[in-house]
């Protein structure tokens, strides 16, 4: 009797299995799918990003900043078309490692310096040489004929005569820049007179307090001629007024405190940039979030001291203050040499009452001179 029961028993739950598989299929036979993946948008970001990592905490960050006049494709519409490829503006930017301070120093393009021997991605090696800065990043790509081949020979024309490690590098053409000036919807500046350079296309008709969208940025930044004195470190003071004024939009936007507003900033303003492949979107958002709290006096900028060169007073060669200049960054210390002030957060004690502020007559501010002195983001350079 016990062993009817378990044979029973087992019939039973065998025919229910089978019973519920052969039911299951019949079900799932009478369900139509249908494939939206590529139908549905993105989904939201959600409104707490998790805060970024620095893959570089705790060290200091020395990145090479390119502006190629690369003429080609759509750059050949901009700028007008033009064989080859030369490096206009270059300026090292210096991170400090404990992510209070940034130094940011141009170099001419005019600079007489030695151009080291240089191994191109195709095998070639090119001669050392006495010559611009800017031949090493035409040396590069007339020889290597490639991006890699021109950063890689300024990098090593960089360290060579400076010292100091370039860890990443940049290079942003013209739509490039155009679309890192629309990422930020426009440069707010002030033109004390207007400004006119038919060779750049750059036409502000009337002065002071602007927005200037990409195409005018650009042409702001590549004006040389009926602009100032007409030369090129003419040129690098309005190159860094403009940059600084990106950084004041970008830190008044509050965009380095929000990771949801951080990672489509930087996605925007970097996808015409091209950058060395150890310098992902996760590292600049980890490396910029780490510097949320910087005081916007502690963003300098520097041209590299110089004096006309002795051989060519058409070009121009670094004075023994740029000696200091370099080995300042080298040791991770700012260019000026004078340690930065750092302003803490303080939180009133609980129970107290503040104190009315006293109201201070404003002074004037000091206009410093873009170019030719150091000056901080901060700082007034032009009085509309």
């Amino acid at each position: 009797m016990l062993r009817g029961i378990a044979l029973t028993s087992v019939a039973i739950v065998a025919f229910g299995a089978a019973g519920s598989a052969a039911l299951a299929a019949k079900l799932g036979g009478n369900v139509d799918h249908v494939d939206i993946s590529g139908l549905v948008a993105p989904a939201p970001t959600p409104s707490k990003a998790p805060d970024p990592d620095d893959p570089s905490a705790g060290k200091a960050v020395n990145i090479l900043l390119l502006g190629s006049d690369q003429r080609d494709g759509v750059n050949a519409q901009i700028g007008g078309a033009e064989k080859g490829m030369r490096s206009d503006t270059t300026m090292v930017m210096h991170i400090s490692a404990d992510r209070t301070w940034i130094s940011i120093v141009s170099i001419p393009r005019d600079s007489l310096v030695d151009i080291p021997e240089c191994t191109m991605s195709n095998g070639k090696t090119t001669k050392a040489h006495h010559g611009m800065f800017n031949s090493a990043f035409a040396t590069g790509w007339d020889n290597g004929g490639d991006m890699a081949s021109a950063a890689a020979c300024t990098i090593n024309t960089v360290q060579a005569n400076t010292g100091v490690a370039i860890d990443h590098f940049a290079v942003v053409d013209f739509a490039g820049f155009q679309s890192m000036v629309s990422a930020i919807g426009g440069v707010p500046m002030c033109i004390p007179e207007p400004m006119k350079d038919k060779l750049s296309g750059l036409n502000i008709p009337t002065a002071g307090l602007q927005t200037l969208d990409g195409p005018t940025a650009l042409s702001y930044a590549r004006a040389r001629h009926n602009v100032g004195d007409g030369s090129d470190t003419n040129r690098i003071g309005n190159q860094q007024k403009l940059v600084a004024a990106m950084a004041r939009e970008v830190l008044s936007a509050d965009v380095l405190t929000n990771p949801g507003k951080l990672v489509p900033f930087l996605s925007a303003a970097t996808s015409s940039l091209t950058v060395d492949s150890q310098l992902s979107i996760a590292d600049m958002t980890g490396l910029a979030y780490n510097l949320r709290n910087i005081d916007r006096g502690n963003i300098t900028f520097v041209t590299i001291p110089w004096a006309p060169a002795k051989s060519d007073p058409n070009r121009v060669e670094w004075t023994s203050a740029a000696t200091q200049v370099w080995a300042n960054l080298a040791n991770d210390i700012p260019s000026s040499g004078e340690p930065v002030a750092t302003t803490p957060p303080t939180t009133p004690a609980p129970g107290s009452t503040a104190t009315p502020a006293v109201p201070v007559t404003p002074t004037p501010a000091e206009t410093k001179d873009a170019g030719k002195e150091e000056f901080s983001v901060a700082d007034t350079t032009d009085v509309c």
